[in-house]
């Protein structure tokens, strides 16, 4: 069953987007961009934002290459999850992010914003793709098992 909110975070060394679904777990909002300031500050922020719209799970983007293969950018992701998880009452996930960055810089730039406005809002973006990615995902998963336990 997937959790009634789940946070998504756009991992980056200077900001982090964020992105939380709604109630239901069918659409991703985004929230404003942390911009990071230490991993105590950090946390505390994140930890704020679960216990303001009760989220019950962690989304960090996994930046993997796109052959599949982990970066150095994922193991800073891993070891922030990990630090996120043992601070935190609910679990965390690693979840595949390629290209989010890329196709929210895409939307952007197709929408007519500038340069300085892309750059603005590209992290939350990201993080809002990166959580619809996954609650599309899930529901795909779900309608799958539903379709194929109703054949049986």
């Amino acid at each position: 069953m997937l959790p009634a909110r789940v946070l998504a975070i756009d991992f980056g060394l200077r900001r982090m987007g964020l992105a939380v679904s709604d109630a239901l777990g069918i659409t991703a909002q985004g929230l404003p961009t942390l911009q990071r300031s230490g991993i105590r500050k950090d946390i505390e922020h994140i930890r704020a934002v679960v216990e303001e719209y009760s989220v019950q799970k962690i989304l960090v983007g996994n930046p993997i290459s796109h052959a599949g293969n982990a970066t150095a950018m994922s193991q800073h992701a891993k070891d922030f999850a990990g630090r996120l998880e043992s601070r935190l009452a609910c679990p965390v996930e690693l979840w595949d992010e390629r290209l989010t960055s890329v196709q929210a810089n895409r939307m952007l730039r197709s929408a007519g914003l500038s340069i300085g406005k892309r750059k603005q809002a590209v992290d939350r973006v990201a993080a809002v793709l990166l959580l619809q990615n996954y609650l599309d995902h899930y529901a795909n998963q779900t309608e799958r098992t539903n379709s194929a336990g109703g054949s049986l």
